[in-house]
């Protein structure tokens, strides 16, 4: 491409509109802009993106990896929402010259306050059995049944990072005890994070009343809980992902709800984002979903 050609841009799988909507765009006012609402197919990617010049990823919802991007010569830039994306294949951006960048969002938080709400909004529908008694009382009826009170539960983190210390922060202001768990995590690092040291995953899985995952997704936490490792649950007890949906066996999960072997789930992440619409986890009445919008609140910024 030719220095003096014009530059545009695209935004992939832009779903909520919030890159147009929460960004301040007017430095980039003469910039031909393209937001693609819904997922490009996979066939279709490399001729779509062939003429821009730069990409913007939100979040991992399109693979941007060797082969694509082999395919698109224009390609001088990719940014993506956070400063993590595992769908972008740094080592080919590098060989062929693209740069990739991150973003940060604003706020004192540097973004974990959305995931951190979400969490926590998640956790209280499920305990204080929000939707069914919504539900129950729009219906014209009134207690349907009894919710479950946090002071006094265990509640378990599957890391304890950025976004697992803020949550850990809530979970003790409800009157919780917080244990965690990591791959890397020692005792030490525990203890500056003001949570219990968990010895293994199995020792904290079966002994929390309430599972959140806060790892990042990689080849070592991909299906990090699958069948086993669910059944190590308390049958009455609840599990939590805002993190990365290929986490969790989603099959075994589903399985796992369906006979009572776990009391319920919030999820704000999938392994397929849109959650299809004929997939079991739509009709299970012990599931609080939510569209991937941990990371969304006003004061993104890209």
């Amino acid at each position: 491409m030719a220095a003096t050609e014009a530059h545009s841009l695209a935004i992939l799988d832009d779903y909520e509109g919030a890159a147009l909507d929460y960004a301040d765009w007017s430095p980039l006012a003469s910039l031909p802009t393209t937001s693609f609402r819904d997922p490009i197919p996979a066939s279709d990617l490399a001729a779509t993106l062939r003429p821009f010049t730069i990409v913007h990823a939100m979040r991992e919802r399109t693979t941007l990896d060797r082969a694509l991007l082999e395919q698109l010569p224009n390609l001088r830039l990719i940014a993506t929402t956070g400063m993590r994306n595992r769908g972008i294949d740094l080592d080919a951006a590098r060989e062929l010259g693209i740069v990739v960048c991150g973003t940060e969002h604003a706020g004192p938080s540097g973004g974990s306050s959305g995931a951190v709400e979400q969490t926590w909004a998640l956790i209280l529908a499920l305990a204080r059995r929000v939707l069914q008694e919504h539900e129950s009382v729009r219906q014209g009826g009134w207690i349907s049944g009894t919710g479950t009170g946090l002071a006094g539960k265990t509640l378990g983190l599957v890391g304890v990072g950025r976004l697992g210390k803020e949550v850990a922060k809530v979970g003790r202001a409800f009157g919780m005890r917080v244990q965690a768990w990591s791959p890397h995590l020692t005792a030490e690092r525990a203890q500056e994070a003001g949570v219990d040291f968990a010895e293994s995953l199995d020792a904290l899985l079966s002994t929390s009343d309430i599972v959140s995952l806060h790892l990042i997704l990689a080849s070592s936490t991909r299906g990090l809980l699958g069948a086993r490792e669910l059944g190590l649950l308390k049958p009455s007890a609840f599990l939590v992902n805002t993190s990365r949906g290929p986490l969790i066996d989603e099959a075994a999960l589903v399985e796992a709800l369906q006979t009572g072997k776990l009391r319920g789930a919030g999820l704000d992440v999938y392994d397929v984002e849109p959650l299809p619409k004929d997939h079991p986890l739509r009709t299970l009445p012990n599931v609080v979903l939510s569209p991937h919008m941990g990371g969304l609140f006003p004061s993104f910024s890209l």
